[in-house]
């Protein structure tokens, strides 16, 4: 979803990538369900973000395939989550180097609160987004585990609860 302009017939693949990846409710949208934050009411108080807003950014995400839509069982009434797609775990890497990028160059509101990035191989933090300088092999959904600044005491496996 493009912010001011429509860019999917540019050449360049960084502004094409924009027109999906440009918004920012999008990007913290696909932190959530990296962590297994996957239904709307958790999502919405997560966020703290208007229905109408998580609505559309959600059939953004369905729509280009970052995000599939599917039914949960124990409800009378059919409720649906939202998965993480192979399309979706791809944009892993944009989201460790904007939380690699904020750590360095952003000041957060509590002293030593930020995003960790650990190798599940290994145990080694990450230096960079996509790449384990630990074990010398890439970052993936399956392989890395974050502590994130509001629970900093729990490392969650994002193999484990990103994806089906």
């Amino acid at each position: 979803m493009a912010l001011r302009s429509e860019w999917t017939g540019q050449a360049c693949p960084i502004a094409r990538s924009l027109d999906v990846l440009g918004d920012p409710w999008v990007v913290l949208i696909l932190r959530e369900v990296f962590t297994g934050n996957r239904r709307f009411d958790t999502l919405k108080a997560a966020l703290e973000i208007a229905d109408t807003v998580l609505s559309r950014r959600l059939s953004v995400l369905v729509e280009q395939g970052l995000l599939s839509k599917e039914p949960y069982a124990g409800t009378t009434r059919k409720r649906m989550e939202y998965v993480m797609t192979d399309k979706g775990a791809d944009t892993l890497p944009v989201l460790h180097a904007l939380g690699l990028w904020g750590r360095r160059h952003t000041t957060p509101p509590v002293a030593g609160q930020a995003l960790r990035i650990y190798c599940m191989r290994c145990g080694e933090e990450a230096e960079h987004a996509d790449w384990c300088v630990g074990c010398a092999k890439p970052l993936t959904v399956d392989t890395t585990g974050w502590r994130r600044a509001r629970s900093p005491e729990i490392l969650l496996e994002l193999g484990s609860v990103g994806r089906r």
